[in-house]
């Protein structure tokens, strides 16, 4: 068993810590305005600032105790646009209870706008600590932190979609295409059985070792990832695709909030079902729809992410300012599935 430097783990729980960030320059793919997922980013950069701060930095939690640092559950409200170019002070604040078998947080990033310290996104977070057992076991972890390690990823309360059965489809094409090649969105047993009945879009993807931490598992910035790329997909199969509403109105996705939980791994090679259904569609200003990812093992569909997320349409008036607006009769229809 490995310790733990005196007083870490209470700094972890109970101490307040910010840490100066800056924007990424590859979230800015409109204009000068950061995405969603690159805001998330900045939302677990500043929770592993919080373990270094502690003294138990992920490196080390998995180098000297097979712990690797993962977050299962990650809930953001982005209330204001970030910028390329932009520092943001962001702010943790551990919540985590005495009986919790998770370690969690509310963190706030903050800017200045207009000469005034402001909230610019609102996130909680859970972590767990995967005991690692790829590359050699961990054995036993440090006494003070025992009760937040799991031998496999989930998040405690997520409710997981009930997959359907698989028997009695021909998987022939799942079992014969597995690793070999990126996916598909069109013909699949396995999609058809997911979106069949449902404004929903399917895509099968396989997952490549870029998206995968700790050598062999998807991680929660992949999910995010995930979740930015199956709406491109859909969007594009509705008729309306990112390019063609900017190249046709100057609008472009808006996303001020996102959840992802982790229900189960999903490893390095597998094949990802990912299935994105509108849920609603609220007064043509904003839709909400649901992701949630599968794999195929032992002959059964797992659960491995479930979550929401919501968006509407921002008009670009400039290099500078843009406006969130109506959807007109031709989104709406298409976020309905309605020809």
């Amino acid at each position: 068993m490995t310790t733990v430097a005196e007083g870490a783990v209470k700094r972890l729980l109970t101490s307040e810590t910010t840490a100066s960030l800056r924007t990424r320059y590859e979230g800015s793919n409109i204009c000068t305005w950061i995405g969603f997922k690159h805001i998330n980013y900045l939302v677990e950069e500043a929770i592993l600032c919080h373990f270094a701060d502690a003294d138990l930095p992920a490196r080390a939690l998995y180098a000297e105790s097979g712990l690797g640092v993962d977050i299962v559950d990650l809930d953001t409200r982005i209330l204001h646009a970030l910028y390329m170019d932009e520092t943001v002070q962001a702010r943790v604040v551990p919540t985590a209870g005495d009986d919790d078998s998770f370690i969690s947080f509310t963190v706030s990033l903050h800017a200045d706008r207009d000469g005034a310290d402001t909230k610019v996104v609102g996130a909680n977070a859970k972590v767990v600590l995967r005991s690692d057992s790829y590359v050699e076991a961990a054995g036993e972890p440090p006494a003070e932190l025992a009760r937040f390690v799991t031998d496999r990823l989930s998040t405690p309360g997520a409710v997981a979609p009930e997959p359907p059965e698989l028997t009695g489809a021909d998987l022939t094409a799942v079992t014969t295409s597995l690793s070999a090649g990126r996916g598909t969105s069109g013909p699949d047993p396995v999609l058809d059985l997911l979106t069949s009945g449902k404004n929903a879009f399917g895509w099968k993807w396989r997952i490549p070792y870029p998206y995968c931490h700790f050598s062999e598992r998807l991680q929660m910035s992949s999910y995010l990832r995930q979740m930015e790329e199956v709406v491109d997909l859909f969007l594009a199969d509705r008729g309306i695709s990112v390019k063609t509403l900017l190249d046709e109105r100057r609008w472009i996705p808006a996303c001020p909030h996102s959840r992802i939980q982790i229900l189960d791994e999903a490893l390095m090679e597998e094949d990802l079902y990912t299935v994105y259904t509108v849920e609603n569609v609220f007064k043509d200003f904003t839709y909400t729809s649901r992701m949630d990812c599968y794999v195929v093992r032992d002959g059964r569909l797992v659960p491995t992410a479930t979550g929401k997320v919501i968006h509407g349409y921002a008009l670009i008036e400039n290099r500078r300012d843009w406006n969130l607006i109506n959807f007109d009769e031709r989104v709406s229809k298409a976020l309905r599935g309605e020809s």
